[in-house]
Order: C-alpha cells, then structure tokens, then sequence
C-alpha cells in the first residue's frame, strides 16, 4: 500500500502514461514547472481504491513560474506544442506568475508557492522530472491528507471566510466521493 513518498514516486515511475506525460512537459524546458494536482492525486485514489482502470481526468496541468513573461498566449502556444507530443491528452499550461492577476491575490513566489495554496492539500501535490529523468515530488501541505483519502482546505484557503465558502462549492462541484467512495470531506464519508 501506499506510505511514504517513494511509494507515490514508485506508482508514477511504474505508470507509463503518466511517464509519458512527465516526459513530454520536461520538452518544454520551463522554468519551475510542474504537472501537478488531480494528475498526482487522482493516481494515489485510484491506487488506495484499488481501480484497476485509472479515472479519467478533465485535464492534466502543467505549472511553470516566468515572472518575466506573463501573457496568456504563450500558455496557449505550450499546450499546443504538448498536443503535438501527446494529442490525447487535455492539457492545461499555466504560468503560476500571472495567475495572482486571475484571482486577484498577492503573487506567488513559485509554483510549489501555488501548489501550496491551491483550495485542498490532497490536491496540493506536484511531480516533475530531474535532469536524471528522476521523479520529483512536491508536497508542500505533506501527503497525510491525500494519502488517508481526507479533502480538507489548505491553511491559505481556511483562513478566509470568502476561501472557505470557495473551497465548499468546489468540493461539492467536484463530487470526488461519487467516484472514490472512500474519500472523507472534511472528516465525513
């Protein structure tokens, strides 16, 4: 079953799609990037549920940090050039540098900054390829909540009424328990 991190690094090295993936978005050459939160956290629920078919996923995102050029169209430029490598995949590149604009917070300092204040800890994860082809993994919030299939608000999004009520609409726009009968809300199945 799944402990530790090297267990999580162990399930994507043993997966060859999300390899795949990983690989393609290390073409890119971007800085601070990362593939990151449904993509890590929908492999480890599959894996504590023991699904033998891996849940689709409405999109795979891929995070960078370029405070030097913002502009959305370059996003769109890269998820072009991933479909080329991958056309089946529904990509979704975003620079972390510009998304403070989008929803009017402070800036981030990098993408494990993001990472670290997307709305749940079990989607606060983030893995990439090293220059050795090693996967990387990020868990700014840990990986205890992920890994005991518990959806709780990071700190960044229980410390704010309006974050709060944001992050109970998404967990119930999301439905995750309807997919993983397992996973606890807040403590509740």
């Amino acid at each position: 079953m799944l402990k530790t991190e090297s267990d999580i690094i162990r399930i994507i090295q043993e997966d060859a799609w999300m390899m795949a993936i990983l690989h393609a978005a290390k073409t890119l050459d971007l800085p601070d990037w990362w593939v990151c939160a449904g993509f890590v956290r929908s492999k480890i629920w599959d894996t504590l549920h023991r699904f033998s078919e891996r849940t689709p996923l409405a999109d795979v995102d891929v995070i960078y940090f370029d405070p030097s050029f913002v502009d959305e169209c370059v996003e769109k430029m890269l998820e072009d050039k991933l479909r080329e490598i991958l056309p089946n995949v529904p990509w979704s590149v975003k620079n972390e540098a510009r998304m403070h604009l989008v929803n009017n917070i402070p800036p981030y300092t990098s993408s494990v900054d993001a990472i670290s204040k997307f709305p749940e800890t079990a989607t606060a994860l983030g893995v990439k390829l090293n220059e050795h082809d090693d996967v990387i993994l990020t868990a700014p919030c840990g990986i205890g909540d992920v890994l005991a299939l518990m959806v709780k608000p990071t700190v960044y999004f229980s410390e704010n009424e309006d974050r709060k009520k944001l992050f109970e609409k998404r967990v119930e726009k999301k439905n995750w328990g309807a997919v993983w009968n397992k996973v606890l809300i807040g403590g509740k199945q």
